[in-house]
């Protein structure tokens, strides 16, 4: 019987989107009610993903990094080295049954906050917006937000600016927003502060710590 309080973390280093993105279908079609809860931290490899409503004029440019259209929600983002992907593979069904109070506007609070805490730690004000997912400094954007709900368990997840080349922003309307600007932690701290390796378990223990979890590294 799985702990509900469960969470098995992977670091998945740099990967191609659609290879991380069919295992996270393959995961999700295959798992049952004794599968424990999972969370992948992967950085990808040069790509734009547009969500299942994605509109094509939000591409702004064509370029030779691949647009991908994805299942997730949401409009079209950019994904690269230095931004901290985390994909958040919930059984929220289970956690329903188990008496636990959870659905998908929760989690996605969920993870906004768990991004809000981490940028506090390194002395940031950072905060979402309840009409446009995601979290933000200074009214530009730093986290860009998007899930799938099948069976009842979400996948994809959350997309954090750390230290990256944010050019390819300028292509795209980033989430479908006009003129929406972009930044990233290195904005703010010292550069070699601003890793994937230093943020990732902070992000991934706020994350816990709101949903009730016991995070287990893999």
């Amino acid at each position: 019987m799985v702990k509900q309080t469960e969470l098995i973390v992977r670091q998945l280093g740099v990967q191609h989107y659609q290879d991380i993105w069919h295992n996270m279908q393959r995961f999700t079609d295959q798992r049952d009610a004794q599968t424990p809860d999972e969370i992948w931290l992967v950085q990808h490899l040069p790509v734009f993903t547009q969500g299942q409503a994605g509109k094509a004029e939000h591409l702004l440019q064509q370029t030779a990094i691949p647009v991908v259209q994805s299942d997730r929600g949401g409009q079209i983002t950019y994904h690269g080295p230095g931004q901290q992907v985390m994909y958040v593979l919930i059984d929220i069904k289970r956690q329903k049954a188990l008496g636990n109070e959870l659905n998908v506007r929760q989690l996605v609070t969920a993870l906004e906050q768990a991004v809000v805490q981490t940028l506090a730690d390194y002395g940031l004000k950072a905060y979402a917006k309840p009409d446009a997912p995601g979290v933000y400094i200074d009214e530009k954007k730093i986290c860009s937000l998007g899930l799938r709900i099948r069976k009842g368990c979400s996948f994809h997840g959350l997309a954090l600016n750390i230290n990256m080349d944010l050019s390819p922003f300028h292509f795209i309307n980033p989430c479908g927003y006009a003129g929406l600007e972009m930044c990233q932690l290195a904005d703010f701290i010292q550069p070699a502060e601003a890793t994937c390796e230093q943020v990732a378990p902070k992000l991934v223990a706020h994350f816990a710590q709101l949903l009730g979890y016991n995070a287990t590294k893999f």
